[in-house]
């Protein structure tokens, strides 16, 4: 079986340093917030090009601390309207609730997936004050034109970024693309932990300040709580793990776009729709989607030819059990409920051999209804 993910074989060819970032943090008994932590966020700030990392315990509570934070300046406040892609993963959206804010759904582009910048103003309203920009799958949104649109009306632009780490938009980095950034390293990431973890990228020093404390029960000072913070913190082992990885991240990203590369060229079945790549660099494929008004059909088809794939995402936020309290209905959003009926993820790993592809191309191109 092709499996639609390795994460033995992407964790394995970091084995010994593994070991021995283990070793080291047994010898020096520090295990909470301590010099790798503080080096990681160094480094993964100099590589998103921004003045801030702040490590946190998950992507979830990246995009709360950002909000909170906000609040906690007087940006934000209860019930002000944060406008979000409709066919996101929940996370995104859990976020916003989480900080007493109210998600607006929009609607995204057919082709790219991504939120529909012609439909943003649309939305806007005296309540609105944040555009959460998710670079869904690993492609970077339109920043320069969620950017005006943000500027022309005074609203915060927050990037989700849990699945682009290292893509590009006019040479800058995802995490340096707005106000504030908020990063996943799930273990299946492109950047991706041993567990659980997460980060905030920003510029802006009082907000970098304001989380930092946040994220350690709102104390600045030991024993002292300024703020009413939470326990979200990246600890030393997933720190340092993170650090080996991220300097393969680059090449880890070159494999992923080769992969794509290969699907895209040679992927021909007139049942199946191909994703849309914007800019080669704007684009990290943490997931290859097709979609296929076919998808339960082929999906059993490429079980029996020994490939495994995954679908992203079935149910869309709307339509989940835990927001039927804000009234939507099936038919409501049509873009994102087709895509949630159609789309299909594809084998997509740095390490996927190009045999392997060639397998899966063959099998996608002989596949018939």
């Amino acid at each position: 079986m092709i499996p639609f993910s390795n994460i033995q074989s992407i964790n394995n060819r970091h084995n010994d340093a593994f070991q021995e970032c283990l070793q080291n943090i047994l010898d020096t008994g520090w295990f909470i917030l301590g010099d790798k932590v503080v080096e990681f966020e160094k480094a993964f700030a100099d590589y998103c090009g921004t003045s801030y990392c702040i490590g946190v315990a998950n992507g979830l509570d990246a995009l709360v601390l950002i909000f909170e934070a906000y609040k906690e300046m007087g940006v934000l406040k209860s019930g002000d309207e944060v406008l979000v892609p409709a066919n996101t993963y929940i996370a995104s959206v859990l976020a916003i609730s989480k900080a007493g804010l109210y998600p607006v759904f929009v609607e995204p582009n057919s082709k790219t997936y991504l939120l529909d910048t012609a439909r943003l103003e649309d939305k806007i309203t005296s309540k609105s004050k944040v555009i959460l920009a998710v670079h869904l799958y690993g492609q970077i949104c339109a920043m320069d034109e969620i950017n005006r649109v943000a500027s022309k009306h005074g609203l915060l632009v927050i990037e989700d970024s849990a699945q682009s780490h290292g893509a590009l938009y006019n040479g800058k980095r995802s995490g340096n693309l707005g106000h504030a950034s908020g990063f996943s390293f799930y273990p299946t990431k492109n950047l991706g932990a041993l567990g659980d973890g997460g980060a905030i990228t920003t510029n802006d020093d009082r907000l970098a300040q304001i989380i930092i404390a946040w994220r350690n029960y709102g104390s600045e000072v030991k024993h002292q709580n300024k703020y009413k913070g939470v326990n979200s913190r990246l600890d030393e082992m997933q720190a340092s793990f993170l650090l080996e990885k991220l300097k393969v991240l680059d090449a880890d990203n070159l494999m992923r776009r080769e992969i794509a590369d290969s699907y895209l060229a040679r992927v021909k079945n007139p049942h199946i729709k191909l994703p849309t790549c914007i800019a080669t660099d704007g684009h990290v494929w943490h997931l290859f989607t097709i979609n296929t008004r076919h998808r339960d059909g082929l999906r059993q088809y490429l079980v029996e030819n020994d490939i495994e794939t995954a679908i992203h995402y079935p149910v869309p936020p709307h339509l989940q059990e835990a927001y039927s309290d804000l009234g939507f209905h099936l038919g409501d959003f049509p873009i994102t409920e087709e895509l949630a009926d159609t789309t299909l993820s594809l084998p997509m790993w740095p390490g996927l051999s190009q045999q392997n592809c060639k397998l899966i191309i063959a099998a996608l191109n002989k596949f018939d209804v």
